[in-house]
């Protein structure tokens, strides 16, 4: 209780740093300044009838909530979903994939964690049961959904060492606020053991959700289009870069890369198109931007992907990809829509955050993985000069991703008898 108060504390003190990140994040995303209210709790409508309440922070967690939003929509029919969200990036995302679900599927802000705006949040919408996407953590919600009796699950959770060792840090609130989660399900065993520790008690390792995505037939003909906008040249794809790797990457490219290669560089953040754009204006090198929607020309050595939603097309249509976020320490990004489309991949040195999808995707032949981005770019070559090499880690990462579906069917198993309890309390 003390530890909750000071940390509660903390937020009431951190307000006016509040409002100054908004602005700050206004500066690229205006959005930021939209829908305030609902950050504090103030919501301007309601939703009809039974709620299954869902949160994904932004693009990553909405994207890998799909299987499980549908699978949820179609076992309850009687309910509707209200998916949350932290950033603007997560809340277009929503409305981009779910958009044609109508009123049956709406998009908010979660609150910022104060106890008073956690209660207005559960008093306005009266969700019947919250899941929570990945590892998104917030103790007075937690302790919110405990005094309202509003079941509380974690689900595609995973959990790196170096996130195990911060919420070590925080000592018995976060112990509290693991322990009193209703459900958890587990990417991996590993990340079930790590959970565990911080005092994880209903825990189920139910596997990744995100391979439950197939890969959209429209993405697939896009990368077609792409494929076909760019001519025979050979297409290597730089996927989700993010600060401080695209300057390195563009050095490196403009030494070891023949002209027959193209760079498809698409940054993770779309408010950086943009800064990028104009770092490879200063690399020398010609670029063109995805969102012309012009031929890419034969001199053009950059083609920018400035779009968002694409990225399986960006895939499809590459030879091999560099996964960003890997080159520096920053956790790197998921690999499995790549293999999903059997595009081979080349990951660096830092993939904590997906440490188990990179080892197996290794493993499994789908996937490589280099010390550095001058050594990435030569396995990168190697790859796009040998196609029997391609056509056997293309068909390894297809193979590779059917053989790990299934997460949404044990996940809607999960949650399924905390729905059935919050059903027959509600009657």
């Amino acid at each position: 209780m003390i530890l909750r108060l000071l940390y509660s504390a903390l937020w009431y003190l951190a307000v006016p740093l509040i409002g100054l990140r908004l602005v700050w994040r206004a500066r690229r995303q205006p959005e930021y300044l939209q829908h305030v209210g609902e950050r504090f709790g103030r919501y301007p409508t309601s939703m009809v009838g039974p709620l299954i309440w869902l949160h994904a922070v932004s693009v990553g967690e909405t994207r890998a909530s799909a299987p499980l939003v549908h699978a949820l929509l179609d076992a309850h029919p009687d309910c509707s979903l209200l998916l949350t969200h932290m950033t603007p990036t997560g809340r277009a995302t929503a409305a981009e994939i779910f958009g044609n679900l109508g009123p049956r599927v709406q998009s908010a802000y979660l609150p910022y964690d104060f106890p008073w705006a956690v209660a207005r949040f559960l008093r306005h919408f009266r969700p019947r049961i919250g899941v929570l996407m990945e590892t998104e953590l917030w103790p007075n919600l937690v302790e919110g959904c405990r005094r309202t009796g509003t079941p509380l699950a974690m689900v595609n959770a995973r959990l790196s060492e170096r996130s195990a060792r911060g919420y070590r840090r925080a000592g018995s609130l976060a112990r509290d606020a693991f322990g009193h989660l209703a459900a958890i399900g587990a990417q991996t065993e590993a990340d079930g053991r790590r959970l565990t520790t911080l005092g994880a008690r209903w825990l189920q390792v139910t596997g990744n959700i995100k391979f439950d995505i197939t890969p959209p037939e429209a993405m697939l003909a896009l990368g077609e289009t792409f494929r076909n906008r760019i001519g025979p040249r050979q297409i290597l794809l730089a996927a989700s870069t993010r600060e401080g790797e695209e300057g390195p990457l563009l050095e490196a490219f403009a030494r070891q890369c023949p002209p027959g290669v193209l760079l498809v560089l698409v940054p993770r953040h779309p408010q950086r198109f943009d800064e990028v754009a104009r770092l490879v204006g200063r690399s020398g090198l010609k670029l063109q931007r995805r969102s012309s929607n012009e031929p890419v020309m034969a001199d053009t050595r950059v083609w920018l992907g400035d779009s968002m939603g694409e990225m399986y097309a960006y895939y499809a249509a590459a030879d091999t990809a560099l996964i960003g976020g890997s080159w520096e320490k920053l956790g790197g990004q998921n690999p499995i829509e790549a293999t999903a489309v059997g595009c081979p991949v080349v990951v660096g040195p830092h993939t904590f955050n997906f440490k188990a999808v990179c080892e197996q995707a290794i493993e499994a032949g789908a996937a490589l993985r280099a010390n550095n981005l001058e050594d990435g770019l030569k396995l990168a070559l190697e790859i796009i000069h040998s196609p029997a090499r391609r056509k056997t880690m293309g068909e390894a990462g297809r193979d590779f991703a059917r053989s790990h579906r299934g997460a949404t069917t044990r996940t809607l198993a999960l949650l399924a008898p905390l729905l059935r309890g919050a059903q027959a309390r509600k009657r």
